[in-house]
C-alpha cells in the first residue's frame, strides 16, 4: 500500500477550517497515489484545548469525518471526540465514506504544560482491526511510549502501527531531545515487534509550543525508508508492504512465543498487590 503521511498544521478550535485542509489535503495525496492517508494526533481540532473559546468536540459519526474517504483513500484523523458524557482524544479509521474504527488515547500526560486530564478522559482499549491493506492498530502519541502498547496490538495480529502525535520541541529547533526519544522509540519498537511502524507529528506553533514534524516510516529491521522534514509542512507517499513484516517474523521469531498466560497471571498479581489497574 501506499501510505501519505499528512505533516500538517491545524487552527486551534477551528474545526471547519481544519476539515476543508484535511479535504484538500486527501485531494492532493490522490495525485501521490496514497491508499492511505494518515493526519496527526488532534489534526482537527488543536492540542491546546483549553484555550479555545468553546467545546469543538465532534462526534465520532460525524458525516464531516467520514466525508474525508470519499475520495478514494482511506484516512487516519486525530480528532477531540464527544462521546456523550466525555469527551476523548481519539483517531478514526474511515474508508469509503463510513466508519472502520476508533482509537481512544489510552495514556493522557498531566504534567508539565500537557494537562491532557483536564479536557478529555482515557480509553479503555486497545485493538488492531483489518483493512484493505493488512491488519493495523493505532497507538495515540504517549501511548506508544508505554512500551506494553506496542507489544499488545502486535499479538493482536497488526502488521503496521499507525502512530498518530503532537510533539513539540519547546526550547525551539536547537532543543531536540523530543526527537531523539521519538526516533529511539520507534525505532526499538519497530525492530523488536517486527512491525512497519507509521509515525506522523503536526508542525506550526500553539499555546507557546513549536511542533516539530519529522514524520517518517519505519520498517520491521528498524530502517528508515521515508522522513518529512522538520518544522515544515510536508505530504510524503511511501510505499509499505504488509508481508514485509511477517517474512521478518520467520526470520527472527522474536514475538511468536507470547507466554500470554504468564503476563496475565503476573499482571494480576501486581493489581492484586496494588499495582495501578
Amino acid at each position: 500500500m501506499r501510505v501519505a503521511l499528512a505533516q500538517v498544521d491545524c487552527k486551534l478550535g477551528d474545526v471547519g477550517a481544519n476539515l476543508r485542509a484535511a479535504d484538500k489535503t486527501v485531494q492532493d495525496a490522490v495525485g501521490d497515489g496514497a491508499d492511505l492517508v494518515v493526519f496527526p494526533e488532534l489534526a482537527l481540532n488543536g492540542y491546546a484545548l483549553s484555550m479555545a473559546s468553546e467545546d469543538t468536540s465532534l462526534s465520532a459519526r460525524d458525516e464531516r469525518l467520514a466525508a474525508l474517504s470519499t475520495w478514494g483513500p482511506d484516512v487516519l484523523v486525530g480528532f477531540y471526540e464527544d462521546g456523550g458524557m466525555r469527551r476523548y482524544n481519539s483517531a478514526g479509521y474511515l474508508t469509503a465514506g463510513s466508519l472502520t474504527h476508533v482509537q481512544r488515547k489510552l495514556y493522557l500526560p498531566n504534567y508539565l504544560v500537557w494537562e491532557e486530564r483536564k479536557h478529555a478522559s482515557p480509553g479503555q482499549s486497545l485493538r488492531a482491526f483489518d483493512t484493505a491493506h493488512g491488519r493495523v492498530a493505532v497507538l495515540v502519541c504517549n501511548d506508544a511510549w508505554q512500551l506494553a502498547m506496542p507489544w499488545l496490538a502486535v499479538q493482536d495480529g497488526a502488521e503496521t502501527l499507525l502512530v498518530v502525535v503532537n510533539s513539540a520541541a519547546d526550547g525551539g529547533p536547537d532543543c531536540l531531545d523530543n526527537v531523539a526519544y521519538w526516533c529511539d522509540v520507534l525505532q526499538f519498537i519497530a525492530r523488536m515487534q517486527q512491525v512497519w511502524v507509521v509515525f506522523v507529528n503536526r508542525v506550526g506553533e500553539e499555546n507557546g509550543a513549536r511542533f516539530w514534524g519529522g514524520s517518517r516510516v519505519l520498517d520491521p529491521y528498524g530502517h528508515v525508508v521515508a522522513q518529512a522534514p522538520l518544522w515544515e509542512p510536508a505530504l510524503v507517499t511511501v510505499n509499505v508492504d504488509p508481508s514485509a513484516a511477517r517474512r521478518r517474523r520467520r526470520e527472527v521469531p522474536l514475538i511468536a512465543e507470547a507466554r500470554l498466560g504468564l503476563v496475565a497471571r503476573e499482571v494480576d498479581r501486581l493489581i492484586r498487590e496494588g499495582g495501578d489497574a
